[in-house]
């Protein structure tokens, strides 16, 4: 079994492959949602990524160079320029197939988001972000704001395990490695992989929940570690037994 979409649609149900000796992922079997999930980890911006991890825990220098552009006063910035371009970056739509519904959304630090503006002639296609802008077809100053109709979350392309949506093929289960490898699953991989164990008896499997907070901690650790799998599920469960026998 891979992984299974939550009935709320707000997560998945991953089953991870373990090795209880060493306490390591060996890998984690994945459906085209999941590993859909990951490959949009690639297409986000480095200020979304920094405004992502800043609200739970600091990035480094990044997350200083966030919080000081975030603080400094727009009379220092050019005047067409909208500061939560810089800390909220938006992908170009149809980017990726969907905002990844295992992270949070990066709300806007703006009160208004940038605006558009045209001439009165519908017919001339130009817009400008600079009120009273020239029009380069008739000469009218462009005055007329234009009206942005934003989708709604969920209902950009619809659910990216069906159709064509997405990154990667929804006809195969695939295998996700500790170190966040992706490879379609196999025979031949599984036995690649099982030859390194001299013991099949260490080998366990294990379901965990993927939600937001793990989408986080996946974005997180990914910029940290090759222990991805290891670190976001099972160093949190080595903590709570610690903290159990701590209290015996």
């Amino acid at each position: 079994m891979a992984a299974t979409t939550n009935p709320k649609g707000d997560g998945f149900q991953l089953k991870l492959l373990v090795d209880t000796q060493r306490q390591r992922v060996l890998f984690a079997e994945a459906n085209k949602d999941f590993v859909d999930f990951l490959v949009t980890l690639l297409c986000l911006p480095t200020g979304t990524v920094t405004q992502l991890l800043t609200s739970k825990s600091m990035v480094g220098s990044l997350g200083n160079l966030y919080q000081s552009i975030e603080n400094l006063n727009d009379t220092y910035l050019q005047p067409n320029l909208d500061k939560d371009t810089l800390l909220n970056p938006k992908v170009p739509i149809g980017s990726y197939p969907k905002t990844p519904f295992m992270l949070p959304d990066a709300p806007s630090k703006s009160k208004l988001g940038k605006k558009f503006y045209t001439c009165r002639y519908d017919q001339h296609r130009h817009y400008s972000n600079e009120l009273g802008a020239v029009c380069p077809q008739c000469g009218c100053s462009m005055s007329n704001e234009m009206s942005y109709v934003a989708v709604k979350k969920g209902e950009e392309q619809g659910s990216s395990s069906s159709g064509g949506e997405g990154y990667v093929k929804g006809v195969v289960t695939y295998i996700v490695m500790d170190d966040l490898q992706v490879e379609p699953l196999s025979l031949i991989s599984i036995l690649a992989l099982l030859t390194k164990y001299t013991s099949a008896s260490a080998l366990e499997e294990k379901l965990v929940s993927v939600g937001v907070d793990e989408g986080l901690k996946l974005l997180k650790a990914s910029l940290e570690t090759k222990t991805v799998l290891t670190d976001v599920f099972l160093k949190k469960t080595e903590v709570k037994l610690q903290e159990d026998n701590t209290s015996m």
